[in-house]
């Protein structure tokens, strides 16, 4: 559970310093002015930004109405949504902290407090930080997913964003979506990245080791197999900090293993034990970090099962939680932090360590508003010059919305929507599928949807499009994996993301059921029941396996909303949902 006062009293002896517990960082007196106000506490200063899927410019962006927890994860964050959310953590309803937190009130707070995130606004955040910590004080992590999820990323492989990260001064990073490049690719990005990329869990395969075609990567290691470094040590402030790098584990399995054909992945416990314990050992750190992007219910088990590590800043699942979670194992507690996505927050932990160990520490999840924080200068001026060749094709107007057009969330969302129906006319199919990616920024009723906007929803680097038959068996066995993917008990068992999106197809899901029974009776839009043995025209993109034939889904989606002219969305395909009446993770759903 998230530590409370009583027990951060009693565990860390630290009462009374501002901003450590969640009411406090998020209290109803808090004014806009005062968001930036991060007091100094301690003597290292750790900064964590993750999951900003390429996102150089301000955004708006939509949190989750449904992010269930299902078994061990019920009612606990992060799987908490809404109302829940900001009870749980002491959060006004209402307040500006609320309007980054949640989807409450969405379209009125967005147009009251305006867009969140951007570099140039992040960076001017970073170097008042760095200023009051005092020079060498502090340690910005990246946890990932940062070369991917724009335009201009795509058509850059990446680099736009290695730029941006080296002028915002990021430390060190562990990756994800990086691995979606042509392994080559990303060799070349991490010798232009200025600080270290790190994954303790990343190996060459044993054929591939024999003649390694990177075996002269500085982050190789022979030996061990590493195909990079698994940790670095930094000293802030006269300590010592061991960061261990922990990438996505499932990353040949959810993305194309054709692209990395010589690097293998995994949780893998067992090592990352066996690297806390050798860091330890001979590196003898004040403080042990892993820099993970795991997910949070991931992260969560791993911290109860591996003992030694002070802090776990996690990724993936873009869950922005004010407050960490204090978690036992063998040694004693870990905290497990994550810090939202796309741009919007910077989570600052401030530590006191003395005597070889941490003490007492505070954090604070930092909003970025756009509207609060002046843009940095010299960050703009590189924003603007790296997307100056694309400008015109991004502000390219398909469309308008005539509703708040967004993606995050368990089950189907109105952008998703929006793709599920150009594949299907277009593509002249009965039944559309899409990926439940949770990437993907929002569009504002009455604002143009761009070209932009559309790459923002389906930039990846294997975005072809198919058209095929496929039986009623064979569409319930996908929908039962990826379902057992988001719902199944184990998080050990979880790959992130969330459900399949469809376009022409309902279902009822129970979600509490196990793997093959959780999905029944489903139905065309037409209420005409799906037979398992019958053949159905289905229209999808982004397969994992061979490469598609058809055009890059963004063509399809642009040519359905140039000729759309406005957009408000008829029907939502989205599952009737039963046995979850209560789960607080799940708000403003219809039920059955």
């Amino acid at each position: 559970m998230t530590i409370s006062r009583r027990e951060f009293i009693g565990l860390m002896g630290m009462a009374g310093m501002a901003g450590m517990l969640p009411g406090s960082a998020f209290s109803a007196a808090r004014k806009p002015s005062d968001l930036y106000e991060v007091p100094r506490f301690g003597n290292v200063c750790l900064m964590h930004m993750t999951d900003c899927h390429a996102q150089l410019n301000p955004v708006y962006f939509r949190e989750p109405n449904v992010n269930m927890g299902i078994g061990g994860a019920y009612g606990k964050a992060p799987h908490l949504v809404g109302e829940n959310l900001l009870k749980h953590f002491g959060v006004e309803q209402g307040s500006i902290e609320a309007h980054a937190l949640s989807y409450l009130n969405f379209n009125n707070a967005a147009n009251e407090y305006g867009r969140v995130g951007g570099f140039s606004h992040l960076a001017n955040l970073v170097k008042r930080l760095r200023a009051e910590r005092g020079d060498g004080n502090s340690l910005l992590l990246d946890g990932g997913d940062t070369w991917q999820g724009s335009g201009t990323s795509y058509w850059t492989r990446g680099k736009d964003m290695v730029g941006a990260c080296n002028l915002l001064g990021v430390d060190v990073m562990t990756g994800h979506w990086e691995f979606t490049y042509q392994d080559s690719e990303i060799i070349e990005n991490i010798g232009e990245f200025n600080g270290e990329f790190i994954a303790q869990n990343v190996s060459v395969t044993e054929d591939a080791l024999f003649d390694y075609k990177f075996s002269d990567f500085d982050g190789f290691d022979e030996d061990e197999g590493h195909a990079f470094k698994p940790y670095t040590m930094k000293v802030i402030n006269g300590t010592k900090v061991a960061v261990i790098g922990q990438a996505f584990p499932y990353t040949p399995i959810a993305n194309p293993q054709r692209f990395i054909p010589d690097w293998t992945f995994g949780i893998q416990d067992e090592r990352m034990q066996e690297t806390v314990d050798a860091v330890r050992g001979l590196e003898k750190p004040d403080v042990v970090v892993v820099l993970s992007h795991n997910g949070m219910d991931v992260d969560l088990k791993m911290a109860s099962r591996v003992s030694g590590v002070d802090v776990i800043f996690g990724g993936h699942t873009h869950d922005g939680m004010p407050a960490p979670t204090l978690v036992k194992n063998r040694s004693g507690k870990t905290l497990v932090t994550n810090a939202g996505s796309n741009g919007k927050f910077l989570g600052v932990m401030d530590l006191d360590v003395r005597n070889g160990k941490v003490q007492g520490y505070q954090y604070r999840l930092v909003p970025i508003f756009s509207n609060l924080l002046a843009a940095d200068s010299e960050m703009q001026f590189y924003i603007d010059k790296v997307r100056a060749p694309y400008k015109e094709k991004l502000e390219e107007k398909l469309a308008v919305a005539e509703e708040t057009l967004y993606r995050r969330g368990n089950f189907n969302g109105t952008f998703d929507q929006v793709i599920c129906d150009a594949l299907r006319k277009v593509e002249d199919a009965q039944i559309s599928l899409s990926p439940g990616f949770r990437w993907g920024t929002t569009v504002l009723p009455g604002e143009a949807i761009t070209m932009g906007n559309v790459m923002d929803q389906t930039c990846i680097t294997y975005p072809e499009t198919y058209r095929r038959e496929m039986s009623g068996a064979d569409i319930k066995a996908i929908l039962e994996d990826v379902s057992d993917n988001l719902f199944n008990q184990d998080p050990y068992f979880q790959q992130g993301g969330d459900m399949v999106r469809l376009g022409g197809l309902d279902y009822v899901c129970d979600p509490n059921k196990l793997f093959g029974k959780r999905v029944t009776n489903m139905t065309l839009d037409d209420g005409t029941l799906i037979d398992a043995r019958k053949g159905y025209t289905v229209a999808g993109w982004a397969t994992v396996g061979s490469k598609s034939p058809g055009r890059p889904i963004w063509d399809v989606v642009a040519d359905y909303l140039r000729d759309k002219k406005t957009v408000k969305i008829e029907k939502l395909n989205t599952p009737t949902l039963v046995g979850v009446k209560g789960n607080p993770g799940i708000s403003g759903y219809s039920q059955g």
